[in-house]
């Protein structure tokens, strides 16, 4: 699963004219007519569970991140450092919402890493949960874009409910959006991650899927549909822990 870039004239609103970087994974047409498609990328580790990983060229952030444009968080060690994104069943959370894929970014051997889990089956999620805190540590500092408030609170909720240990309630939680609120509130149209992408990264999303169309693109699946949407599903959830990282280096470096 590699990410793919093409450059494009464009211009972004209170910067000189750049070439924005298109992000995203090499997903096919989104009217793709392939009734019978359901190949999915990455490897089953567990019955009705698949993981994906890649590398790519990391953003430039030193051993030790000066997180201080953050309320109570000062130097923290980049190795500590992990972004992650759910996508889920639905947006009113409660006990109803499951997350059936979850993506994260880390910084490993110089590189940038990004890992996904993604549930294919309803009775996989126990092991997409157990997978996943298998990847955090004592140390892990989590980073998101609202998290602290959805998918954080929705992870925590499923692990009550699965009856398994909790391994996000102790850890430490860097949620960038309110870093970015209180930066270009006023400035910006809105703060969501796509206008930050625009505005600071120069990433433009090649054949997005919306996120709100994530939900009925799993249901499809599960009832036999074709598996077109659903990887563009993991191309969103892709670009958006690959985005994370890249903005939490903007914010973390003076003058920017």
């Amino acid at each position: 699963m590699i990410a793919t870039f093409a450059p494009e004239d464009g211009t972004t609103p209170d910067r000189p004219a750049v070439p924005p970087r298109v992000r995203g994974l090499q997903a096919p047409p989104s009217r793709a007519p392939a009734s019978g498609d359901r190949h999915l990328p990455g490897d089953e580790i567990a019955p009705g569970l698949r993981y994906l990983e890649s590398r790519h060229d990391a953003p430039p952030l030193p051993p030790s991140v000066d997180a201080s444009f953050a309320k109570d968080f000062g130097a923290v060690a980049r190795d500590d450092l992990l972004c992650f994104d759910t996508e889920t069943t639905g947006l009113a959370g409660g006990t109803g919402t499951r997350a059936f894929m979850i993506g994260a970014s880390d910084v490993v051997d110089g590189q940038l890493r990004i890992r996904q889990l993604l549930t294919t089956t309803m009775a996989a999620e126990e092991a997409m949960l157990n997978c996943f805190a298998d990847w955090l540590t004592p140390r892990t500092v989590l980073v998101s874009y609202n998290g602290r408030s959805y998918d954080a609170p929705l992870l925590k909720t499923r692990y009550r409910l699965a009856r398994l240990p909790c391994p996000i309630a102790p850890l430490a939680h860097l949620d960038l959006l309110h870093p970015v609120r209180r930066r270009y509130r006023g400035q910006w149209e809105n703060c969501r991650l796509g206008t930050v992408e625009r505005r600071l990264l120069q990433v433009l999303r090649e054949d997005d899927l919306p996120g709100s169309e994530a939900p009925r693109a799993w249901r499809d699946y599960l009832q036999g549909g074709a598996a077109t949407d659903l990887r563009r599903v993991l191309a969103h959830n892709h670009t958006d822990v690959r985005s994370l990282m890249d903005l939490l280096a903007v914010l973390a470096t003076p003058g920017r």
